[in-house]
């Protein structure tokens, strides 16, 4: 039986990974101050995009591993949140929004063709991992949302002060998770302090959340590369 101060040594290691966080990347900080042009704005929302389409399907896999309805009846509601239903759009569509109000059409969002190789392998590494590892360690994967609230806090802020040619409307999706990461968040952290139990099993949970840091952070190094003079 793990302890309750071992427990909270496994939570004080996984938020400690807050430091790995591509918050910091160098291309976000100058995002965060009004230092990227239009172009590199237009480039990072294409390439995220392929990031967001991917979610639900992240997701839809760790549904497939996982063996329990309990945590299948609250997961599922991620892929909802992501691809909407008949009454309502979810992220998926808020994104594409994004990017109609930063100025790119529907079509060039979708058909990827500013989408970056190593966008696309990094993406599709994350997609692989929550496919082919123990979906305990894809859940704990996935706990870069709990630094999650206050890096769209910061962004709203930044980009309604610094990009105003953004349409506002088109700041929905950030809006969305300032509610939707603290709430998966918490479900996520439970899940993984009640079956990670073994020191084997929190150092492999740590170790994908680092994993998943390194997604983050490979795509904006792909990014900030393909659109640094632009």
């Amino acid at each position: 039986m793990v302890t309750a101060t071992e427990t909270d040594g496994f939570v004080a290691a996984l938020r400690a990974q807050s430091q790995r966080y591509h918050s910091l990347h160098p291309f976000h900080l100058k995002m965060n101050e009004g230092g990227l042009s239009r172009r590199q704005i237009q480039g990072w929302v294409a390439n995220r995009f392929y990031y967001q389409e991917n979610i639900p399907r992240k997701d839809a896999a760790i549904l497939a591993n996982c063996p329990l309805p309990e945590v299948r009846r609250r997961w599922i509601r991620r892929i909802i949140d992501h691809d909407g239903t008949a009454d309502s759009h979810g992220g998926i569509e808020a994104w594409l929004r994004l990017g109609e109000a930063a100025g790119l059409t529907r079509k060039e969002i979708e058909d990827e063709r500013y989408v970056v190789p190593g966008v696309r392998f990094a993406v599709d590494a994350y997609v692989t991992f929550a496919r082919t590892r123990p979906w305990v360690e894809a859940v704990a994967s996935s706990l870069t949302e709990l630094f999650a609230p206050d890096l769209m806090a910061e962004r709203i802020a930044a980009f309604e002060r610094y990009y105003p040619w953004i349409d506002p409307v088109g700041l929905a999706y950030f809006r969305a998770r300032l509610t939707q990461a603290p709430r998966d968040s918490a479900h996520a952290l439970q899940v993984v302090t009640e079956h990670c139990q073994t020191p084997e099993q929190q150092a492999r949970a740590v170790a994908a959340l680092s994993f998943k840091c390194d997604v983050l952070w490979s795509m904006l190094d792909a990014i900030d590369h393909a659109y640094a003079d632009r």
